[in-house]
């Protein structure tokens, strides 16, 4: 009984474990940006708002689903990226990103505004709409 409970624990640890490390999925069509990708990605995508976050980060994974439900809604108009700060740790530097979750709003490959902190959907749509000059739907 007591191996049986072990291998049990074992197992739904792993599970927990393999849950927490995972990158976001890109089921709502959000790119996932590494060093290697990074450049070629911002230059591809005129409107695009990166996400720069790390598993261990409460706050990144509350904002992960609002950043899920404004690439739905903003699709074919702006672009949504998530970028692991601690796998791309140099990008991370050179961008001076001191704060997760950090996003970064860019526009034909330049930073035109930032924003740090798990903001509320309602807030985060505003300044989308705000910085691209866009309509919600």
């Amino acid at each position: 009984m007591d191996e049986e409970l072990e291998r049990l624990r074992a197992k739904r640890m792993d599970e927990i474990r393999q849950r927490i490390m995972s990158p976001p999925s890109d089921s709502a069509g959000i790119l996932i940006l590494t060093q290697e990708n990074f450049y070629s990605v911002i230059r591809e995508n005129p409107n695009l708002i990166v996400d720069f976050w790390a598993p261990w980060c409460g706050p990144c994974r509350m904002l992960s689903p609002v950043i899920e439900q404004l690439s739905a809604e903003y699709a074919g108009r702006i672009r949504f990226a998530k970028c692991n700060t601690d796998e791309n740790q140099q990008m991370a530097y050179q961008l001076g990103i001191s704060a997760i979750p950090s996003l970064f709003f860019f526009q034909n490959g330049t930073v035109i505004h930032r924003v740090s902190g798990a903001l509320p959907k309602e807030n985060l749509d505003m300044q989308i709409r705000s910085v691209y000059s866009v309509q919600s739907l």
